[in-house]
């Protein structure tokens, strides 16, 4: 039957470029203010997820929480294999931190049913805490691993993989089902270009429903057969709400999220003096009598 795979990714503001316009007055990321990307360690998540179903089979279902312009990193993911998509969205998610986002990974996970493995990106460039994966384990109760490298085998419910630690790695063994995060140990794959082709017509509920100003499906009975067409194409990105996922709405969103960020601060690193040293015998013993003149050499 083989394995049935569900990656969490996120649509991530480009953090190369950060200044204090990237924050909102209420500490949350003014998301407008910079370009959304697909977080890099969850695209090596998903190339983790599309290895894995190519030695054992099953499917892949990728799964992301944010606003709707988040689908277009589901269709990133369809571009490369995924099988199904989940947009998981709802202006009630707003402004979650980790506790809050990984209570609503968990509630979708439990949606979604069986699965196998989830595969996380160890961490996302917006936050850096790589707390959500470890912390939506436990919410599972499901064992974890971190910090993975490779997964090397799948056999009698048991998966083993080598993961990173300080100075080197270690081969750890977990029953199923379990949850690893992801470092960057791999290569993701690009787009392929006759799946871009065919998924780049892939859409939401709400996204069908902008692009015909909801004119041509007020009867539900034509809203359902378009859906049900588009489903028969694997065209289809289901899209949750927190009422879908049976989230409480006390523990999601700004009401669920503990933690409140005060302020953020651009950090200039300003560049000191340097001397240019010719490669010559001149040059060389030049630097050795400057240094030994600063006392860095005796």
């Amino acid at each position: 039957m083989g394995l049935t795979i569900l990656v969490f990714a996120k649509q991530v503001p480009d953090t190369k470029n950060v200044t204090g316009k990237a924050m909102k007055d209420d500490g949350t990321v003014n998301r407008a203010a910079l370009p959304a990307i697909f977080n890099p360690e969850d695209l090596n998540a998903l190339e983790m997820a599309l290895e894995l179903r190519g030695r054992f089979g099953g499917k892949v279902i990728v799964a992301t929480m944010g606003p709707p312009t988040a689908a277009n990193i589901l269709r990133h993911a369809l571009y490369m294999g995924a099988d199904e998509t989940i947009l998981i969205t709802d202006r009630k998610f707003a402004g979650a931190d980790t506790l809050a986002t990984s209570y609503t990974l968990s509630c979708a996970a439990k949606k979604v049913g069986t699965f196998d493995v989830i595969l996380c990106g160890r961490q996302a460039i917006d936050g850096d805490t790589a707390q959500v994966g470890p912390q939506l384990a436990e919410k599972l109760d499901i064992p974890q691993l971190t910090y993975v490298e490779e997964i090397r085998d799948v056999k009698g419910g048991k998966l083993r993989a080598k993961c990173q630690i300080d100075g080197g790695f270690e081969v750890v063994e977990t029953p199923l089902p379990a949850l690893l995060t992801v470092i960057d140990a791999n290569t993701p794959r690009p787009a392929g270009a006759k799946r871009l082709m065919q998924y780049k017509k892939a859409v939401t509920r709400s996204e069908l429903l902008a692009k015909s100003g909801g004119a041509d499906y007020e009867d539900a009975n034509r809203l359902a057969e378009e859906e049900k067409r588009l489903k028969k194409s694997n065209l289809w990105i289901h899209e949750w709400s927190a009422a879908d996922i049976g989230a409480d709405p006390n523990r999601i969103g700004l009401p669920g999220s503990p933690t409140k960020v005060k302020n953020i601060q651009s950090v200039v690193l300003a560049g000191g003096t340097y001397k240019d040293i010719p490669p010559t015998e001149d040059g060389i013993k030049g630097l050795v009598h400057d240094l030994v003149a600063e006392h860095i050499l005796s």
